[in-house]
Protein backbone atom coordinates (compact mmCIF):
# COMPACT_ATOMS: atom_id res chain seq x y z
CA UNK A 1 0.00 0.00 0.00
CA UNK A 2 1.33 3.43 -0.91
CA UNK A 3 2.41 5.59 2.01
CA UNK A 4 0.12 8.42 0.86
CA UNK A 5 -2.92 6.10 0.86
CA UNK A 6 -2.01 4.74 4.29
CA UNK A 7 -1.71 8.28 5.61
CA UNK A 8 -5.17 9.20 4.32
CA UNK A 9 -6.63 5.98 5.68
CA UNK A 10 -5.26 6.63 9.16
CA UNK A 11 -6.77 10.12 9.30
CA UNK A 12 -10.11 9.43 7.62
CA UNK A 13 -10.83 6.20 9.51
CA UNK A 14 -10.22 8.05 12.78
CA UNK A 15 -12.51 10.89 11.66
CA UNK A 16 -15.33 8.45 10.85
CA UNK A 17 -15.42 6.67 14.20
CA UNK A 18 -17.97 8.99 15.81
CA UNK A 19 -20.77 7.85 13.49
CA UNK A 20 -22.58 4.85 14.99
CA UNK A 21 -25.51 4.71 12.58
CA UNK A 22 -24.72 1.31 11.18
CA UNK A 23 -25.65 -2.27 12.04
CA UNK A 24 -26.16 -5.65 10.44
CA UNK A 25 -27.05 -5.38 6.80
CA UNK A 26 -30.66 -6.58 6.82
CA UNK A 27 -30.36 -7.72 3.21
CA UNK A 28 -29.83 -11.21 1.78
CA UNK A 29 -28.35 -10.79 -1.66
CA UNK A 30 -26.58 -14.08 -2.46
CA UNK A 31 -23.21 -14.57 -4.05
CA UNK A 32 -23.28 -14.44 -7.85
CA UNK A 33 -21.05 -15.92 -10.51
CA UNK A 34 -18.53 -13.35 -11.65
CA UNK A 35 -19.19 -11.06 -8.68
CA UNK A 36 -17.08 -10.33 -5.59
CA UNK A 37 -18.64 -10.45 -2.12
CA UNK A 38 -22.02 -11.19 -0.63
CA UNK A 39 -24.34 -9.60 1.94
CA UNK A 40 -25.86 -12.85 3.15
CA UNK A 41 -26.31 -12.70 6.92
CA UNK A 42 -23.57 -10.13 7.21
CA UNK A 43 -23.38 -6.71 8.83
CA UNK A 44 -21.03 -3.89 9.60
CA UNK A 45 -19.03 -2.02 12.26
CA UNK A 46 -18.14 -5.02 14.43
CA UNK A 47 -21.84 -5.71 14.69
CA UNK A 48 -23.35 -9.04 15.69
CA UNK A 49 -25.79 -10.83 13.43
CA UNK A 50 -28.79 -12.77 14.74
CA UNK A 51 -26.81 -16.01 14.60
CA UNK A 52 -24.01 -14.49 16.72
CA UNK A 53 -21.41 -13.78 14.07
CA UNK A 54 -19.23 -10.69 14.45
CA UNK A 55 -18.83 -8.81 11.18
CA UNK A 56 -16.93 -5.72 10.13
CA UNK A 57 -16.67 -3.04 7.50
CA UNK A 58 -14.38 -0.30 6.36
CA UNK A 59 -15.94 2.75 7.99
CA UNK A 60 -14.34 5.71 6.29
CA UNK A 61 -14.78 9.30 5.18
CA UNK A 62 -14.17 10.29 1.58
CA UNK A 63 -12.73 13.52 2.99
CA UNK A 64 -12.58 15.45 6.27
CA UNK A 65 -12.74 18.80 4.48
CA UNK A 66 -16.07 20.38 5.40
CA UNK A 67 -17.99 23.55 4.64
CA UNK A 68 -19.96 23.30 7.87
CA UNK A 69 -18.84 24.50 11.30
CA UNK A 70 -20.90 22.26 13.61
CA UNK A 71 -19.87 22.86 17.22
CA UNK A 72 -19.94 19.16 18.17
CA UNK A 73 -17.97 17.80 15.17
CA UNK A 74 -14.24 17.09 15.13
CA UNK A 75 -14.15 17.90 11.40
CA UNK A 76 -15.75 21.35 11.74
CA UNK A 77 -14.47 23.98 9.35
CA UNK A 78 -12.76 26.11 12.00
CA UNK A 79 -10.75 23.27 13.56
CA UNK A 80 -7.04 23.36 12.80
CA UNK A 81 -6.59 19.73 11.77
CA UNK A 82 -4.88 18.03 8.86
CA UNK A 83 -7.27 17.76 5.92
CA UNK A 84 -7.02 14.96 3.38
CA UNK A 85 -9.25 13.40 0.72
CA UNK A 86 -9.40 10.16 -1.23
CA UNK A 87 -10.17 10.18 -4.90
CA UNK A 88 -13.19 7.96 -5.67
CA UNK A 89 -10.90 5.52 -7.48
CA UNK A 90 -8.50 5.28 -4.53
CA UNK A 91 -11.27 4.49 -2.07
CA UNK A 92 -12.93 1.92 -4.34
CA UNK A 93 -9.60 0.12 -4.84
CA UNK A 94 -8.81 0.28 -1.12
CA UNK A 95 -12.18 -1.29 -0.26
CA UNK A 96 -11.66 -4.14 -2.70
CA UNK A 97 -8.10 -4.70 -1.46
CA UNK A 98 -9.28 -4.95 2.14
CA UNK A 99 -12.16 -7.21 1.18
CA UNK A 100 -9.85 -9.61 -0.65
CA UNK A 101 -7.57 -9.70 2.39
CA UNK A 102 -10.63 -10.64 4.46
CA UNK A 103 -10.31 -7.53 6.63
CA UNK A 104 -13.90 -6.42 5.95
CA UNK A 105 -17.25 -7.57 4.64
CA UNK A 106 -18.53 -4.22 3.45
CA UNK A 107 -18.18 -0.46 3.30
CA UNK A 108 -19.67 2.33 5.38
CA UNK A 109 -19.07 5.52 3.42
CA UNK A 110 -19.50 9.05 4.74
CA UNK A 111 -17.88 12.40 4.01
CA UNK A 112 -17.42 15.99 5.00
CA UNK A 113 -19.29 18.41 2.76
CA UNK A 114 -17.11 19.86 -0.01
CA UNK A 115 -18.33 22.68 -2.29
CA UNK A 116 -21.98 21.64 -1.96
CA UNK A 117 -24.14 18.67 -0.87
CA UNK A 118 -24.66 17.61 -4.50
CA UNK A 119 -20.95 17.85 -5.36
CA UNK A 120 -20.14 15.66 -2.34
CA UNK A 121 -22.85 13.12 -3.22
CA UNK A 122 -21.57 12.89 -6.79
CA UNK A 123 -18.09 11.98 -5.54
CA UNK A 124 -19.46 9.41 -3.11
CA UNK A 125 -21.60 7.95 -5.89
CA UNK A 126 -18.51 7.48 -8.03
CA UNK A 127 -17.03 5.30 -5.28
CA UNK A 128 -20.02 2.97 -5.04
CA UNK A 129 -20.52 2.90 -8.82
CA UNK A 130 -16.88 1.89 -9.30
CA UNK A 131 -17.27 -0.84 -6.70
CA UNK A 132 -20.40 -2.28 -8.32
CA UNK A 133 -19.57 -1.75 -12.01
CA UNK A 134 -15.78 -1.89 -12.27
CA UNK A 135 -14.83 -4.19 -9.39
CA UNK A 136 -18.11 -6.19 -9.45
CA UNK A 137 -18.37 -5.87 -5.69
CA UNK A 138 -21.50 -7.66 -4.45
CA UNK A 139 -20.99 -7.04 -0.73
CA UNK A 140 -22.70 -4.67 1.66
CA UNK A 141 -22.56 -0.90 1.15
CA UNK A 142 -23.98 1.62 3.60
CA UNK A 143 -23.83 5.13 2.19
CA UNK A 144 -24.47 8.34 4.07
CA UNK A 145 -26.80 10.75 2.32
CA UNK A 146 -25.68 14.36 2.56
CA UNK A 147 -28.38 16.71 3.97
CA UNK A 148 -29.61 18.97 1.19
CA UNK A 149 -28.74 16.54 -1.63
CA UNK A 150 -31.04 16.46 -4.67
CA UNK A 151 -33.67 13.79 -5.22
CA UNK A 152 -31.94 12.51 -8.37
CA UNK A 153 -28.65 11.86 -6.55
CA UNK A 154 -30.44 10.20 -3.62
CA UNK A 155 -32.27 7.98 -6.11
CA UNK A 156 -29.01 6.95 -7.77
CA UNK A 157 -27.46 6.19 -4.38
CA UNK A 158 -30.36 3.89 -3.50
CA UNK A 159 -29.78 1.82 -6.64
CA UNK A 160 -26.18 1.05 -5.66
CA UNK A 161 -26.17 1.05 -1.83
CA UNK A 162 -27.85 -1.50 0.45
CA UNK A 163 -28.65 1.04 3.13
CA UNK A 164 -28.85 4.83 3.11
CA UNK A 165 -28.78 7.06 6.17
CA UNK A 166 -29.17 10.75 6.96
CA UNK A 167 -28.20 11.87 10.45
CA UNK A 168 -30.56 14.12 12.40
CA UNK A 169 -27.86 14.64 15.04
CA UNK A 170 -29.59 17.22 17.29
CA UNK A 171 -33.23 16.38 18.20
CA UNK A 172 -34.64 19.91 18.56
CA UNK A 173 -34.54 22.44 15.72
CA UNK A 174 -33.62 25.40 17.94
CA UNK A 175 -30.66 23.51 19.39
CA UNK A 176 -29.50 22.47 15.93
CA UNK A 177 -29.59 26.11 14.81
CA UNK A 178 -27.48 27.07 17.83
CA UNK A 179 -24.84 24.36 17.40
CA UNK A 180 -24.87 23.98 13.60
CA UNK A 181 -26.09 27.28 12.08
CA UNK A 182 -25.69 26.06 8.47
CA UNK A 183 -28.05 23.11 9.05
CA UNK A 184 -31.77 22.67 9.59
CA UNK A 185 -34.05 19.67 10.03
CA UNK A 186 -35.73 20.26 6.69
CA UNK A 187 -32.49 19.49 4.84
CA UNK A 188 -32.46 16.12 6.65
CA UNK A 189 -36.15 15.27 6.30
CA UNK A 190 -36.16 15.91 2.55
CA UNK A 191 -33.64 13.16 1.66
CA UNK A 192 -35.37 10.87 4.19
CA UNK A 193 -38.56 11.42 2.23
CA UNK A 194 -36.75 10.83 -1.07
CA UNK A 195 -35.46 7.50 0.27
CA UNK A 196 -38.94 6.46 1.38
CA UNK A 197 -40.38 7.41 -2.02
CA UNK A 198 -37.68 5.38 -3.75
CA UNK A 199 -38.41 2.30 -1.66
CA UNK A 200 -42.17 2.52 -2.23
CA UNK A 201 -41.66 2.96 -5.97
CA UNK A 202 -39.23 0.06 -6.06
CA UNK A 203 -41.76 -2.24 -4.38
CA UNK A 204 -44.42 -1.27 -6.90
CA UNK A 205 -42.04 -1.79 -9.82
CA UNK A 206 -40.97 -5.21 -8.54
CA UNK A 207 -44.58 -6.35 -8.23
CA UNK A 208 -44.98 -5.70 -11.95
CA UNK A 209 -41.44 -6.65 -13.01
CA UNK A 210 -39.66 -9.00 -10.55
CA UNK A 211 -36.30 -8.27 -12.18
CA UNK A 212 -36.56 -4.51 -11.55
CA UNK A 213 -33.66 -3.13 -9.45
CA UNK A 214 -34.11 -2.92 -5.70
CA UNK A 215 -33.80 0.45 -3.99
CA UNK A 216 -31.90 0.56 -0.67
CA UNK A 217 -33.02 -3.00 0.23
CA UNK A 218 -31.80 -2.66 3.84
CA UNK A 219 -33.81 0.54 4.35
CA UNK A 220 -32.56 3.70 6.00
CA UNK A 221 -31.29 4.72 9.43
CA UNK A 222 -30.37 7.88 11.29
CA UNK A 223 -28.34 8.96 14.31
CA UNK A 224 -29.18 11.23 17.24
CA UNK A 225 -26.48 12.74 19.45
CA UNK A 226 -27.41 12.45 23.13
CA UNK A 227 -26.32 15.12 25.59
CA UNK A 228 -24.90 17.80 23.28
CA UNK A 229 -27.93 20.06 23.79
CA UNK A 230 -30.75 20.63 26.28
CA UNK A 231 -33.01 17.91 24.89
CA UNK A 232 -34.41 15.34 27.30
CA UNK A 233 -35.10 11.64 26.81
CA UNK A 234 -38.80 12.29 26.21
CA UNK A 235 -37.97 14.60 23.29
CA UNK A 236 -35.65 11.99 21.81
CA UNK A 237 -38.06 9.06 22.17
CA UNK A 238 -41.00 10.96 20.71
CA UNK A 239 -38.83 11.96 17.75
CA UNK A 240 -37.70 8.35 17.28
CA UNK A 241 -41.28 7.12 17.50
CA UNK A 242 -42.32 9.55 14.76
CA UNK A 243 -39.41 8.43 12.59
CA UNK A 244 -40.39 4.77 12.97
CA UNK A 245 -43.78 5.62 11.51
CA UNK A 246 -41.95 6.03 8.21
CA UNK A 247 -42.15 2.81 6.25
CA UNK A 248 -38.46 2.79 5.37
CA UNK A 249 -36.89 3.75 8.74
CA UNK A 250 -35.19 0.64 10.10
CA UNK A 251 -33.10 1.99 12.97
CA UNK A 252 -32.52 5.10 15.01
CA UNK A 253 -29.08 5.11 16.62
CA UNK A 254 -28.16 7.00 19.76
CA UNK A 255 -24.65 8.34 20.28
CA UNK A 256 -23.63 9.68 23.67
CA UNK A 257 -22.05 13.09 23.23
CA UNK A 258 -18.24 12.98 23.29
CA UNK A 259 -16.65 16.42 23.86
CA UNK A 260 -14.17 16.88 21.01
CA UNK A 261 -14.32 20.69 20.93
CA UNK A 262 -14.15 21.63 24.60
CA UNK A 263 -13.27 25.24 23.78
CA UNK A 264 -16.76 25.93 22.37
CA UNK A 265 -18.87 27.54 25.10
CA UNK A 266 -22.13 26.50 23.41
CA UNK A 267 -21.45 22.90 24.36
CA UNK A 268 -22.06 21.34 27.78
CA UNK A 269 -19.20 20.42 30.10
CA UNK A 270 -19.21 16.61 30.23
CA UNK A 271 -16.89 14.73 32.58
CA UNK A 272 -18.00 11.26 31.52
CA UNK A 273 -19.59 10.11 28.24
CA UNK A 274 -23.38 9.60 28.48
CA UNK A 275 -23.02 5.85 28.02
CA UNK A 276 -25.62 4.76 30.55
CA UNK A 277 -28.15 7.26 29.23
CA UNK A 278 -27.36 6.05 25.72
CA UNK A 279 -27.89 2.46 26.86
CA UNK A 280 -31.27 3.28 28.42
CA UNK A 281 -32.39 4.97 25.19
CA UNK A 282 -31.53 1.83 23.24
CA UNK A 283 -33.58 -0.22 25.72
CA UNK A 284 -36.53 2.17 25.40
CA UNK A 285 -36.18 2.07 21.62
CA UNK A 286 -36.37 -1.74 21.85
CA UNK A 287 -39.60 -1.47 23.84
CA UNK A 288 -41.16 0.67 21.10
CA UNK A 289 -40.02 -1.61 18.29
CA UNK A 290 -40.66 -5.05 19.78
CA UNK A 291 -42.71 -4.75 22.99
CA UNK A 292 -45.67 -2.68 21.75
CA UNK A 293 -44.89 0.32 23.97
CA UNK A 294 -45.69 3.88 22.93
CA UNK A 295 -43.21 6.67 23.63
CA UNK A 296 -45.82 8.43 25.78
CA UNK A 297 -46.07 5.34 28.01
CA UNK A 298 -42.34 5.22 28.65
CA UNK A 299 -41.87 8.94 29.44
CA UNK A 300 -44.08 11.98 29.88
CA UNK A 301 -43.83 15.61 31.00
CA UNK A 302 -43.69 14.56 34.66
CA UNK A 303 -40.88 12.06 33.98
CA UNK A 304 -38.89 13.36 30.98
CA UNK A 305 -35.73 11.33 31.70
CA UNK A 306 -35.17 7.58 31.81
CA UNK A 307 -34.20 6.11 35.17
CA UNK A 308 -30.49 5.27 35.14
CA UNK A 309 -30.86 2.76 37.99
CA UNK A 310 -33.22 0.40 36.19
CA UNK A 311 -34.27 -0.49 32.69
CA UNK A 312 -37.32 1.33 31.24
CA UNK A 313 -39.54 -1.75 31.22
CA UNK A 314 -39.04 -2.32 34.94
CA UNK A 315 -39.47 1.41 35.58
CA UNK A 316 -42.83 1.35 33.75
CA UNK A 317 -44.00 -1.70 35.71
CA UNK A 318 -43.11 -0.09 39.05
CA UNK A 319 -45.00 3.07 38.07
CA UNK A 320 -48.07 0.96 37.20
CA UNK A 321 -48.56 -1.62 39.98
CA UNK A 322 -52.28 -1.66 39.13
CA UNK A 323 -51.41 -3.67 35.98
CA UNK A 324 -50.01 -6.53 38.07
CA UNK A 325 -49.84 -9.33 39.01
CA UNK A 326 -50.46 -11.13 35.74
CA UNK A 327 -51.66 -14.73 35.46
CA UNK A 328 -49.36 -16.11 32.77
CA UNK A 329 -51.71 -19.03 32.17
CA UNK A 330 -54.57 -16.83 30.99
CA UNK A 331 -53.10 -13.47 29.93
CA UNK A 332 -52.81 -12.44 26.29
CA UNK A 333 -49.55 -11.82 24.43
CA UNK A 334 -49.56 -8.02 24.79
CA UNK A 335 -50.02 -8.27 28.56
CA UNK A 336 -47.33 -10.92 29.00
CA UNK A 337 -44.87 -8.77 27.03
CA UNK A 338 -45.12 -6.12 29.75
CA UNK A 339 -43.92 -8.41 32.54
CA UNK A 340 -40.32 -7.63 33.62
CA UNK A 341 -38.15 -10.67 33.06
CA UNK A 342 -40.17 -11.87 30.06
CA UNK A 343 -38.75 -11.34 26.56
CA UNK A 344 -40.37 -11.54 23.15
CA UNK A 345 -39.35 -15.16 22.60
CA UNK A 346 -40.49 -16.21 26.08
CA UNK A 347 -43.84 -14.43 25.66
CA UNK A 348 -44.51 -16.28 22.41
CA UNK A 349 -43.62 -19.61 24.04
CA UNK A 350 -45.94 -18.89 26.96
CA UNK A 351 -48.85 -18.31 24.56
CA UNK A 352 -48.10 -21.66 22.88
CA UNK A 353 -47.79 -23.42 26.26
CA UNK A 354 -51.19 -22.07 27.40
CA UNK A 355 -52.86 -24.34 24.85
CA UNK A 356 -51.32 -27.46 26.41
CA UNK A 357 -51.90 -26.98 30.13
CA UNK A 358 -50.85 -24.83 33.07
CA UNK A 359 -47.31 -23.51 33.35
CA UNK A 360 -45.44 -24.15 36.60
CA UNK A 361 -42.18 -22.57 37.79
CA UNK A 362 -40.05 -25.20 36.10
CA UNK A 363 -41.85 -24.59 32.82
CA UNK A 364 -41.31 -20.84 33.08
CA UNK A 365 -37.60 -21.37 33.75
CA UNK A 366 -37.26 -23.64 30.73
CA UNK A 367 -38.99 -21.05 28.56
CA UNK A 368 -36.41 -18.48 29.66
CA UNK A 369 -38.38 -16.30 32.07
CA UNK A 370 -36.09 -14.50 34.55
CA UNK A 371 -37.97 -15.35 37.72
CA UNK A 372 -35.80 -13.11 39.89
CA UNK A 373 -37.50 -10.19 38.15
CA UNK A 374 -40.81 -11.69 37.09
CA UNK A 375 -41.81 -13.14 40.49
CA UNK A 376 -43.09 -9.77 41.75
CA UNK A 377 -45.33 -9.31 38.72
CA UNK A 378 -46.94 -12.74 38.16
CA UNK A 379 -49.19 -15.15 40.02
CA UNK A 380 -48.32 -18.82 40.29
CA UNK A 381 -49.39 -21.55 42.73
CA UNK A 382 -45.76 -22.48 43.39
CA UNK A 383 -44.71 -18.92 44.28
CA UNK A 384 -45.33 -17.34 47.69
CA UNK A 385 -47.93 -14.58 47.36
CA UNK A 386 -45.45 -11.72 47.51
CA UNK A 387 -46.19 -9.55 44.50
CA UNK A 388 -45.43 -5.87 43.94
CA UNK A 389 -48.45 -5.00 46.09
CA UNK A 390 -47.31 -6.95 49.17
CA UNK A 391 -43.65 -6.06 48.68
CA UNK A 392 -44.42 -2.41 47.72
CA UNK A 393 -43.08 -0.76 44.56
CA UNK A 394 -40.24 0.94 46.49
CA UNK A 395 -38.98 -2.41 47.81
CA UNK A 396 -39.11 -4.01 44.35
CA UNK A 397 -37.23 -1.05 42.89
CA UNK A 398 -34.46 -1.33 45.50
CA UNK A 399 -34.15 -5.08 45.01
CA UNK A 400 -34.10 -5.07 41.21
CA UNK A 401 -32.32 -1.82 40.34
CA UNK A 402 -28.95 -2.26 38.68
CA UNK A 403 -25.84 -0.15 39.04
CA UNK A 404 -22.99 -1.83 37.09
CA UNK A 405 -21.33 0.21 34.37
CA UNK A 406 -22.79 -0.85 31.06
CA UNK A 407 -20.92 -1.12 27.76
CA UNK A 408 -22.03 1.27 25.03
CA UNK A 409 -24.28 -0.34 22.41
CA UNK A 410 -22.62 1.89 19.84
CA UNK A 411 -20.77 -0.17 17.27
CA UNK A 412 -17.00 -0.22 17.73
CA UNK A 413 -14.57 1.20 15.20
CA UNK A 414 -12.47 -1.39 13.43
CA UNK A 415 -8.74 -0.92 14.09
CA UNK A 416 -6.34 -2.10 11.41
CA UNK A 417 -3.31 -1.73 13.64
CA UNK A 418 -1.59 0.96 11.61
CA UNK A 419 1.21 2.75 13.38
CA UNK A 420 2.43 6.29 12.82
Amino acid sequence: MKESILHKLTILAESAKYDVSCSSSGTTRRNKTGMTGSTSGWGICHSFTEDGRCVSLLKILLTNFCLFDCAYCVNRRSNDIERVAFTPGELAELTIEFYRRNYIEGLFLSSGVIKSPDHTMEKMLRVVKDLRRVHHFNGYIHMKTIPGASQELVHQAGLYADRLSVNLEIPLEQDLKLLAPEKDHQSVYKPMHYIQQGMVQSLEDRRKFPSAPRFAPAGQSTQIIVGAAKDNDKDILHLSSALYQRQSMKRVYYSGYIPVNTYDKRLPVVKDPCLKRENRLYQADWLMRFYQFNASEILDDKSPYLDLDMDPKLAWAIRHPERFPVDVNTADYATILRIPGVGVKSAKMIIVAQKHGRLNLNGLKKIGVVLKRARYFITNNELPHYTIHEATPEYVKNVLKDTPSLPSPAQQQLSFGFSD
